[in-house]
């Protein structure tokens, strides 16, 4: 894309590839044709914020426009220029030896040259990233509801209530509805996972490092996320209660009429259905498939959760799948926000030093028969 042609976001991104080239001395890189990039880059930059200032105060003449203080614009160049140096090769060396050491002296140091005032360890965003693609890549905890709100969350629900009727002009009033609610609370606990480095880890700088234990640590958090998940499914079977939200449960052999099952004890408000299995038993379901049997899943997507057992080796009366909509009737209130925070313990075995990633969050099922648990049938039951 030509410069002139060029947005202010293109702009400081093609900066950024142009910092990244200069910092890892690229033996491919044109500097000369580089510096003379950058000076045009800087010159359409100075153009365009121009010309922005201009459409602001005709705006603002014509009565259309929001006059901005010079306050507000100092802040807002602040919080770009947070968020532009946390990508800085310094700012992520600096944090990737907070990580390693709990030592904050270096990281704040240049937060309060270059960050907002509140002094807050900002994450780089190539961590913001690389946690945010784990989660995402996760296509169950996907699914589930999620918040970011401090302290316990209360949430409630209906465990029965009497249904609207029709009033007839001139008839009695009809009678008050008799509406009985639960309330779950979420209390967040830590989601711990730590994974055993060798000294040669520990001595990666920055980037590399960060790239590494954090990578481990997120997919490790997130699967651990997925099995408290289903766990609280499978522990909410049965009537509902005053805290807790009860569940459905069938009893069925793999199959397409087991699915179909399940799905008919489920709340006409979850619409999102997916089922869970573990991989194995996913064989089991399609060993099933015939020509003109239809889709043994019922037409439903697949999730994959190994605390479920496989069928073929569950206890009868196990639970081994799950059917529901993840979204409608499971929160995840993460009050700390999606980053795992880390701890090194240096007294590892084998040379090894242990760092362990902690993840604050709280997960529970919120909505009545928003799941059905499909259990495994008695031996004789089957035949």
């Amino acid at each position: 894309m030509e410069i002139n042609e060029m947005t202010l976001d293109q702009i400081e991104a093609r900066k950024l590839e142009i910092k990244a080239l200069v910092d890892n001395e690229s033996s491919e890189a044109d500097f000369k044709a580089l510096e003379t990039e950058l000076d045009s880059l800087e010159e359409r930059k100075a153009f365009l914020l121009d010309e922005q200032r201009k459409a602001d105060m005709k705006a603002v003449l014509s009565g259309e426009g929001k006059e901005i203080t010079f306050n507000e614009l100092e802040e807002r160049n602040m919080a770009e220029n947070a968020v532009e140096y946390r990508n800085s090769k310094e700012y992520i060396d600096a944090f990737a030896e907070y990580v390693k050491t709990g030592n904050d002296t270096e990281v704040r140091a240049l937060l309060s040259k270059n960050a907002p005032a509140d002094g807050q360890i900002s994450v780089p965003t190539i961590v913001e990233d690389k946690i945010r693609t784990a989660w995402e890549k996760s296509r169950l905890f996907e699914r589930i509801g999620k918040s970011e709100v401090k302290g316990n969350l209360a949430i409630d629900f209906e465990i029965s209530g009497t249904d609207a009727v029709v009033h007839e002009e001139g008839t009695d009033a009809p009678a008050e509805e008799e509406l009985e609610i639960g309330t779950v609370t979420i209390v967040p606990k830590n989601i711990k996972k730590w994974i055993s480095v060798s000294d040669e880890v520990m001595d990666l700088r920055g980037e590399a490092f960060l790239d590494y234990v954090y990578d481990e640590l997120s997919y490790k958090i997130v699967k651990k996320a997925e099995h408290i998940a289903v766990a609280k499914i499978i522990a909410a079977k049965g009537a509902s209660t005053a805290i807790r939200p009860g569940q459905a449960t069938v009893s069925a052999a793999p199959g397409r009429a087991g699915v179909v099952a399940a799905i008919s004890e489920i709340s006409d408000e979850a619409e999102e259905l997916a089922i869970i299995m573990n991989r194995r038993t996913w064989g089991q379901y399609e060993a099933t498939r015939t020509l003109n049997g239809g889709d043994p899943f019922a037409d439903l997507p697949v999730l994959y959760d190994s605390t479920l057992p496989a069928y073929d080796t569950a206890a009868s009366g196990a639970d081994y799948a799950i059917v529901g909509d993840l979204g409608f009737g499971m929160r995840a209130n993460l009050p700390n926000g999606f980053a795992p925070k880390t701890v090194v313990n240096e007294v590892g075995k084998a040379d090894k030093v242990e760092i362990t990633g902690k993840l604050f969050a709280g997960i529970e099922v919120i909505a009545v028969k928003a799941f059905c648990t499909i259990t495994k049938p008695a031996a004789n039951a089957e035949g």
